[in-house]
């Protein structure tokens, strides 16, 4: 398989680490608009005699499709895998439909919010542009894998598990992510993209019900405590936008789907402030200065004055957990489970150099390209990764060395499986 990676920030550097470790892959190209960036993620792979010669590194626009079409057919590309924040999706994806060859990502097309009902009723939903295009990736019998790292990805596989082997009928998929990560040195350093981070915590979340089907609320609402495994424990979560809510109605049956985040109440406070100070804000703006007047985006300058959270592992502790709760029946009694992914900092920064949230996002579409690669998943249309066989992918997922698992709710909290 030949791959070209667009985007060489924390997480597409954490692919190719995870990736040189493998043996499906022929040749990545890595791709970044900062040659540097490409240079160095490159050079973080090898052994004592040099660099591993199935990587190499190009410089690239990812706004611009007919250039990423060109690099895509010259490096003789079976796969663009999208490492870049949401804001390049489309051009990537129809990029990889010009040149015929698979697309997958880890985040979808944006949203756009209702004009007149924000926090009721859905605009242009997350991941709906891509959508408008299944019939014609279809046709083409071409693939493109959406929404595959961790939440969306892992998340969504563990939704399609549980649907196929624990339950009979559901009742609710809740996605639930928390985590105790600290930084030394640093009140206020996101470990994930702040730009993404912005996106998804300030939009109309997005839940799902059989009777209104999609529909908004406001953001941070309906606070809950999740109890997180392995030493996290309790955390606060709030209703966020995010893609799970948008694929797995599509695929999979449940009274209701909704995705909720462990921010904490100093982290949402941060991001009422940027609001309210127009900081979250895509359009750009004029700024003077002694060289003369700029344009910038404010949600662009926020997220340069803050550290870049690939390079934050060193001063990082503590674990991140990914996980899928849901409820239902089985055997026509009631049933309440916990699928779940751990990092720990500690381990991602020793195996891998590599932060804990941005390890655990990159290994997913390693795990997916894998699979596609060996023809274990294979399929033509847009797809997410509810559409395949989700035991593969978890028991390839183990053999990465970073084992699942799934916790009996209601009985001593124990995990009652692990991969």
């Amino acid at each position: 398989m030949r791959v070209l990676l667009v985007g060489a920030g924390g997480v597409g550097s954490a692919v190719v680490r995870i990736a040189a470790r493998r043996d499906f892959l022929d040749h990545m190209v890595v791709a970044d608009y900062d040659p540097a960036r490409a240079e160095a993620a490159v050079a973080a792979v090898g052994d004592a005699e040099g660099r591993d010669a199935r990587f190499s590194a190009v410089r690239i626009d990812a706004a611009d499709r007919e250039a990423v079409r060109q690099v895509l057919v010259d490096e003789r590309c079976d796969v663009l895998l999208n490492a870049t924040d949401p804001r390049f999706v489309m051009p990537l994806f129809h990029a990889a439909g010009d040149a015929g060859v698979t697309y997958l990502d880890m985040a979808m097309s944006l949203s756009v919010p209702h004009q007149a009902q924000p926090h009721e009723m859905c605009g242009t939903k997350l991941g709906d542009e891509q959508f408008a295009h299944a019939e014609e990736w279809e046709r083409a019998g071409r693939l493109a894998l959406v929404g595959m790292g961790v939440e969306p990805g892992l998340s969504d596989v563990f939704a399609r598990y549980a649907a196929d082997h624990l339950f009979d009928t559901i009742d609710e998929i809740g996605v639930r992510d928390g985590a105790d990560l600290t930084v030394d040195g640093y009140d206020f350093a996101p470990s994930f993209s702040i730009w993404t981070t912005i996106e998804e915590c300030l939009n109309p979340p997005v839940v799902w019900d059989a009777e209104r089907g999609w529909h908004t609320t406001a953001p941070f609402s309906e606070p809950e405590v999740f109890d997180f495994p392995e030493g996290i424990g309790p955390v606060e979560c709030v209703n966020v936008e995010h893609e799970e809510v948008l694929l797995i109605p599509r695929w999979i049956t449940a009274r209701r789907v909704t995705f909720k985040y462990g921010l904490g109440q100093d982290f949402i406070d941060k991001l009422r402030t940027l609001h309210a100070l127009g900081l979250d804000s895509t359009r750009p703006v004029t700024v003077p200065s002694d060289r003369g007047p700029a344009l910038v985006s404010p949600r662009d300058v926020v997220a340069a004055v803050l550290p870049d959270p690939a390079g934050l592992g060193d001063r990082m502790h503590g674990k991140t957990c990914a996980g899928t709760w849901v409820t239902g029946s089985k055997g026509g009694r009631p049933r309440e489970v916990y699928l779940y992914h751990v990092v720990d900092n500690d381990w991602s920064m020793r195996e891998y150099g590599t932060q804990a949230v941005v390890w655990q996002t990159a290994v997913n579409p390693v795990v997916a390209l894998e699979l596609l690669a060996a023809g274990t998943w294979s399929g033509a249309g847009v797809l997410g990764p509810e559409a395949f066989d989700p035991r593969p992918f978890l028991g390839l997922l183990t053999d990465y060395g970073s084992p699942w698992a799934i916790r009996e709710q209601g009985r001593g909290q124990e995990p009652i499986g692990k991969a």
